[in-house]
């Protein structure tokens, strides 16, 4: 069975977390993984998780499995949480919400969903993305395209070539987007191109599919579903991957959701029994935990409170971070421009570092960034900022 099989190279991230792990440098630093850490280096639990937990463990009275679409009250407050309360789509009953492990789970399945629904159908993500969609979709058999989006020069977005090629895109074809924090390079449409995106997918005819994994990290939790909530206005069918694993920091849980928009309730009605065979097929019954947490968070007033405190910190705590590792490079005799960490939001940015560089950085300074030179900028603290700088320094040879 096994006698042909070769190895595969470690994933990009997954090899530096092992190679971070044993490197015996007390300085050493892990800028690739995707978790926020605090000021003292760890992925701390929320609060209101904590409290939380303590009242499901509490109340639980089974281990019985979930039916298919997982746990309802999780499945009905995401809806609220990324369309809105009031969405015209949520009181026409157009949306369907189904709890997936993770935000990667929801992405396979929608990857499964667009082939059931269309098998020649094309995929346009921008240039970049998150480099697992590289892989979930044609895992899938979904054709997968490109269209331009970061200006690696400026370190901006290339709103009028994006334009220009999501222009081109018809009914039939899907087009991906990061709904708030772009992930890898931190680049973000602004609320009035939102609008003309919105309005040009309209036009076109094009399916948005929609991955939010940072929601309230950009500008707040309502504000970075701004994309979500403008699509789903304008166009009759609009699909949406949301992860819970960043704003909630449960990360190991696994807690994500599929929802999708349809043309009418009888339409989403079917589009769900699709959803439900494919889920079927690939993990059977989602997990519990997670999610049976988040619907008692998001079905208190309190507790939902003291959430949008906690996301509200992590976000500020990110955008200080930013503004002081760009003011701190300035000073530290730095000439190149780093200023564009400050206008970006997120947990990640491009350093605009070469390989080489990259790898002067690994292996002269154990500072492990993947080679793309996106680096995590929620992993900076206080003491290992000036390290970092100083290695920065030496490898810009500046």
């Amino acid at each position: 069975m096994f006698e042909h099989l070769k190895a595969i190279p470690a994933d990009p991230i997954l090899g530096l977390i092992t190679s971070h792990a044993v490197d015996p440098n007390p300085k050493k630093i892990d800028l690739g993984i995707g978790v926020y850490r605090n000021e003292q280096g760890n992925t701390p639990m929320l609060d209101c998780v904590v409290q939380a937990e303590k009242l499901m463990i509490a109340a639980q009275t089974t281990k019985s499995y979930l039916g298919p679409a997982g746990v309802t009250g999780f499945n009905a407050s995401m809806s609220k949480l990324l369309f809105g309360a009031d969405s015209d789509a949520l009181q026409q009953g157009r949306v369907r919400t189904v709890q997936t492990p993770g935000g990667t789970g929801a992405l396979r399945v929608i990857a499964d969903l667009i082939k059931s629904a269309r098998p020649n159908a094309e995929l346009w993500a921008s240039d970049p993305t998150w480099a697992n969609h590289l892989a979930l979709f044609p895992a899938a058999g979904v054709n997968m395209h490109s269209y331009p989006y970061f200006d690696a020069a400026t370190s901006s977005l290339r709103f009028d070539e994006m334009m220009a090629s999501l222009a081109q895109r018809r009914a039939g074809d899907a087009v991906l987007f990061h709904a708030c924090c772009h992930n890898p390079c931190g680049v973000s449409p602004d609320p009035d191109q939102w609008q003309a995106i919105a309005e040009l997918a309209a036009e076109r005819g094009f399916t948005p599919v929609i991955d939010i994994a940072y929601m309230g990290f950009e500008r707040g939790i309502d504000e970075d579903a701004l994309a979500v909530r403008l699509f789903t206005e304008r166009c009759p069918e609009v699909i949406v991957a949301s992860s819970c694993s960043k704003n909630f920091a449960m990360y190991r849980d696994r807690v994500g959701a599929i929802s999708i928009v349809a043309e009418n309730s009888g339409k989403a009605d079917d589009v769900l029994s699709v959803i439900n065979n494919v889920t079927r097929k690939n993990y059977s019954m989602p997990p519990a935990h997670g999610p049976a947490v988040i619907d008692i968070i998001l079905s208190s007033e309190q507790l939902t409170e003291q959430w949008i405190s906690e996301v509200a910190n992590m976000r500020n705590r990110i955008n200080s971070l930013r503004s002081t590792l760009s003011q701190q490079i300035a000073t530290n005799g730095i000439s190149r421009d780093f200023t564009f960490l400050e206008r970006q939001s997120g947990m990640f940015s491009f350093m605009g570092l070469t390989v080489e560089q990259v790898h002067r950085m690994r292996d002269e300074f154990s500072i492990y960034i993947v080679d793309s030179a996106r680096v995590n900028v929620a992993s900076f603290n206080q003491q290992n900022m000036a390290y970092f700088i100083e290695a920065l320094a030496t490898v810009l040879d500046e």
